[in-house]
């Protein structure tokens, strides 16, 4: 297992990266394979691999007491809890299999969910501590940790209303950049004079969220719009350029590159 002694990040950049890696393997255990019971999940978990059915075996409510890890490799494991104490890091819920047939599987992954996002600020706090992080610090790393939907809300749904309101951003969007760009298929905030028309782009889209990671936008980042889906994502999550976009007339994202027709 993974250990925090391999690997300590003592900067808020480095924590935050730490804690992004280890919330994007729970992400993966705990929502992909599921699209029939939350299908706007898609937008937050498209480009991970099918895991939600291992995970859900591995959870025997017949073996001992286990927890779910997650490593900044974005990798996870369910494995039986650290042997020392204390450990060298904060551990995450224990015996998370034995409700697994006592409840919805649904249900059953939302409350592995609130843990995991409990987990995950406690690891990150603890690196805020171990390596002396004052208030300012602390302050700046919650406030990065706050702009990412937690797990929770992603398993449960509560992103939903956030999708549903950056669909409505997106196509209006959409429509605008249409009208000033050549291509139209990228969301480049345009340069503008004044700092008040700086602050209402950034209102307008500051709800609109990554189909890849699931961060928020960017004003100095450049975006891509999938002609299908319609959703919006980084470039550089889906390795596309601004040169790139000027010759593509119809972009697809990569779920619906990969998204056979049906005979």
């Amino acid at each position: 297992m993974e250990g925090g002694g391999q690997y300590n990040p003592r900067t808020v950049e480095e924590v935050f990266r730490d804690l992004k890696g280890r919330r994007a393997a729970l992400i993966k255990a705990l929502t992909t394979g599921i699209p029939t019971l939350f299908p706007y999940l898609s937008q937050f978990i498209s480009y991970f691999d099918l895991d939600v059915e291992e995970f859900y075996q591995q959870c025997d409510p017949e073996k001992e007491n286990l927890c779910l890890y997650g490593f900044p490799s974005e990798q996870w494991e369910v494995n039986l809890p650290a042997e020392e104490v204390p450990p060298e890091l904060p551990e995450p819920a224990l015996g998370i299999n034995f409700a697994r047939d006592g409840m919805q599987e649904k249900d059953w992954l939302a409350l592995v969910a609130v843990h995991s996002d409990a987990w995950l600020l406690s690891v990150a706090f603890y690196f805020g501590a171990r390596f002396g992080f004052d208030k300012a610090d602390r302050k700046r790393l919650f406030n990065m940790i706050n702009d990412l939907p937690t797990i929770y809300e992603i398993v449960t749904g509560a992103a939903k209303k956030q999708v549903k309101d950056k669909s409505s951003v997106s196509n209006h969007s959409s429509t605008k950049s249409k009208s000033n760009s050549k291509v139209g298929k990228f969301a480049k905030v345009e340069v503008k004079d004044e700092d008040e028309g700086l602050d209402e782009e950034e209102e307008e889209h500051g709800d609109t969220l990554c189909g890849a990671c699931g961060e928020n936008y960017a004003s100095d980042e450049f975006w891509i719009c999938c002609d299908l889906c319609e959703r919006w994502f980084h470039g550089k999550c889906v390795k596309i350029t601004p040169a790139k976009a000027e010759h593509i007339k119809q972009y697809k994202c990569p779920s619906c590159s990969n998204k056979r027709p049906r005979p």
